[in-house]
């Protein structure tokens, strides 16, 4: 059975990426830093001797040490900004690590024609009309073999599509990815472009990779994806109760 239901009230949802910094890049600064220290001790103890032993005749050029030692202060402040945004990098990882946790068994929209339909259950679309328009939804599994087709009469807005697993023979599909095609024309026959999301429930999140991913069945996709969090679409005998489009 495959129904289309008015789409829910959702909240946008979105995290930025980052990528957080190596350890060979933190050991690497730590070698800069005793490398810079030495030499700027090597430098003042030079400096002071000089100093010391310079003929009052024939002075040190004031200059040229001066300027050594803006260098020297100055890569030292680089030194110390990088260790500073590190720092933000990693908490920045940190949050991130906790938003995709924070998804975990939540409903969510992504961009897509491509969802996973699980053993039992339903699978979901959401998309979008400009206008009303008659339209054939065609599902298709991963070899590209049709599962389901049928026309309907479509609603300008956004609608969820509910499906089943059933094809159009009533026969129920095996679980795995299968790929929705909507085909649509309004009542002068001319061509409406439809977009089209997929729903599904977060399974779960890898916090081994930098941005964390986030998986729906088969499915993969960073935080910077998600569209929407919304409220779980209800069964397909639940949905077709509020069922406003029209099969044709």
């Amino acid at each position: 059975m495959a129904s289309i239901i008015p789409a829910t009230t959702s909240q946008v949802v979105s995290a930025p990426a980052a990528n957080a910094s190596s350890n060979s890049a933190t050991s690497s600064t730590s070698v800069d830093k005793d490398t810079l220290a030495g030499n700027f001790q090597t430098f003042l103890t030079l400096l002071t001797t000089q100093l010391k032993n310079q003929n009052p005749l024939d002075p040190l050029d004031t200059n040229q040490f001066t300027q050594q030692l803006v260098q020297f202060a100055q890569v030292e402040q680089q030194l110390r900004s990088n260790d500073q945004l590190e720092t933000l990098v990693a908490l920045q990882k940190s949050t991130q690590a906790s938003a995709a946790l924070d998804f975990v068994g939540k409903t969510v929209v992504i961009s897509g024609a491509t969802t996973h339909l699980g053993t039992d259950g339903n699978t979901v679309w959401t998309f979008s009309s400009p206008k009303p328009a008659s339209a054939t939804v065609t599902i298709k599994d991963s070899t590209g073999q049709t599962a389901f087709s049928s026309n309907y009469a479509i609603n300008s807005g956004r609608q969820d599509f509910v499906w089943d697993g059933r094809g159009t023979n009533g026969q129920r599909w095996p679980a795995g990815n299968y790929t929705m095609t909507i085909t649509a024309k309004d009542a002068n026959g001319q061509t409406v472009a439809i977009t089209t999301d997929v729903q599904g429930i977060v399974d779960s999140a890898d916090l081994s990779q930098t941005p964390p991913v986030l998986s729906i069945g088969e499915l993969t996709f960073t935080l910077d994806q998600i569209k929407r969090v919304v409220r779980p679409v209800a069964d397909a005998a639940n949905a077709a109760a509020s069922l406003f489009m029209d099969k044709l």
